[in-house]
């Protein structure tokens, strides 16, 4: 972890930018994102010359508790979202251990969360983009997807919006996922993981 408790934290959803991916599996990081931004009273903005919208708030109680956030969506589609992710770290000196991602996970059930720190992507491209560009030690929030159903392309499964019985669940699962990123900035790994490592 790092050692100034005061850094601030940035928060990326990884997802496609456009109305046409904006229900599909693979932008769960997005609506997290969404979401985290509406609690913290925030509206996304573009930042500058990086390719991605960005909303800067706290999270957590008024005063010295509370955890400064940057939340990010990067705007270069998925596969090149290490360019934006690692200029806005550079830009807001956000120490790598403060870098969580926010992202669909194939291998997990759906709705399930896991928490980790570092690690491999496990053939995510957003992931691979990320490390590529700044290493792996990097916290990750993992969105259990499930997996494609018979024969179903992988990536035509996450390019799809997710189905009819999800959505009914959907709201409640990125609410959770959101708790979960709040969660894992103002009282770290372990607690989040114990918490909701489901």
């Amino acid at each position: 972890m790092s050692t100034d408790a005061n850094a601030p934290w940035l928060v990326v959803g990884l997802g496609n930018p456009g109305p046409e991916y904006a229900m599909n599996r693979h932008n769960v990081g997005f609506m997290v994102a969404d979401l985290l931004a509406g609690r913290m009273g925030g509206r996304f903005k573009r930042a500058g010359k990086a390719q991605a919208q960005v909303v800067e708030g706290r999270v957590g109680p008024p005063g010295p508790m509370g955890r400064r956030v940057v939340l990010v969506k990067p705007m270069s589609f998925m596969n090149l979202s290490g360019g934006p992710v690692n200029a806005l770290r550079d830009f807001y000196k956000v120490p790598q251990a403060h870098v969580v991602a926010v992202h669909d996970e194939l291998d997990i059930d759906y709705g399930t969360l896991r928490l980790k720190l570092g690690g491999g992507d496990n053939g995510h491209n957003g992931l691979k983009s990320i490390t590529k560009a700044m290493g792996p030690d990097y916290h990750r929030v993992r969105f259990g997807i499930g997996r494609p159903p018979g024969r179903m392309p992988v990536a035509d499964f996450v390019l799809k919006d997710f189905g009819s019985v999800e959505r009914k669940e959907l709201d409640f699962f990125v609410d959770r996922a959101a708790d979960a990123v709040e969660s894992l900035v103002l009282e770290g790994l372990e607690r989040a993981q114990t918490a909701y490592n489901s």
